[in-house]
């Protein structure tokens, strides 16, 4: 079938919308060749392993969408081989929506950061007795409740563009971005005092 994320998103009726709207020709070609856009490769485990945070849809059993944020240290999300990735689940406000969710229909999708690797795929709860799986998963380092895993076996990714997505930094990354300005400014509120002391 081609790229994979194509063959899962672009169902009969988003066909139709892409005809409709002039970009079906174009997209059709994403489709043609051998299978890929399934298997993880160097850029997209990178991308994941660097990763603080990110959002997952799941589907209710009454057909309604939910979106929510999950968030850890960096490397929380752990790439465990080419198909499948897994994270820790720190205990939260105690809703388990996306847990609930996830016992009817296994399928989710996961949107990380403004470079947008969008994964289509299917999870499954690991209980606290799979000690196993909790322990490739768990960040001692990071004091926070561990209530499961969360396994999610890889169906399609897609890269997407930036375009329209407000950027967003953490604070690790602000500060990295202006420690050359602090440094700057203290070595220049320094030679102000030095030059202060030398007039008196």
């Amino acid at each position: 079938m081609g790229h994979k994320f194509a063959e899962l998103a672009f169902t009969p009726k988003v066909k139709v919308a892409q005809e409709q709207h002039g970009s079906r020709r174009a997209y059709s070609r994403m489709e043609a060749g051998e299978d890929h856009h399934d298997v993880l490769g160097p850029n997209e485990a990178g991308f994941i392993a660097a990763r603080d945070s990110f959002y997952m849809a799941t589907v209710s059993e009454t057909g309604w969408p939910y979106i929510q944020h999950r968030g850890g240290p960096v490397g929380f999300v752990r790439v465990l081989d080419d198909k499948t990735i897994g994270f820790a689940d720190f205990r939260g406000n105690r809703q388990y929506v996306s847990v609930g969710n996830l016992q009817t229909e296994d399928r989710v999708s996961l949107y990380p950061n403004r470079a947008r690797l969008k994964i289509l795929g299917r999870a499954r709860v690991v209980d606290a007795n799979d000690k196993e799986t909790l322990h490739r998963l768990s960040m001692p380092q990071y004091e926070a409740q561990v209530e499961r895993g969360i396994l999610i076996s890889i169906d399609a990714f897609d890269w997407n563009c930036p375009q329209h997505i407000t950027p967003r930094f953490t604070l690790a990354e602000i500060e990295e971005a202006t420690a050359p300005l602090r440094q700057r400014i203290a070595e220049l509120e320094e030679a102000l005092q030095l030059k202060a002391q030398d007039t008196l």
